[in-house]
């Protein structure tokens, strides 16, 4: 399975643009865990540095081919890690989705 290449992009600015807007705080930030507990969102910001991180790591690393400082195989590499990111946030994006849906269909 492929990711068409304008889907990727698109991702790859959502996930830039999420990150910049949490970071200059336009986002409102989820409530501190309880004492003990993990803090999802901050869980969920650090995952999505990582993805918008290896997404820079793969933009810089193409550039360095087109420039004859890198090989294809670094190339190759850099893209299926960030693929590899991209699918994890994916995959998590649905289970969250999925738990959601079925929290909503329980009686009260």
């Amino acid at each position: 399975m492929s990711t068409p290449f304008n889907a990727a992009t698109a991702a790859y600015g959502n996930v830039s643009r999420l990150i910049s807007d949490q970071a200059s705080g336009k986002t409102a930030g989820l409530a501190s865990p309880a004492q003990g507990g993990v803090d999802f969102g901050a869980m969920l910001t650090e995952q999505l540095n990582s993805v918008a991180a290896a997404g820079r790591h793969t933009d810089q690393v193409s550039m360095d081919m087109l420039n004859g400082k890198a090989n294809v195989v670094d190339v190759v590499t850099a893209l299926a890690q960030t693929e590899i990111a991209m699918e994890t946030m994916v995959t998590i994006r649905d289970r969250v989705i999925s738990a959601y849906e079925e929290i909503m269909r329980m009686p009260i």
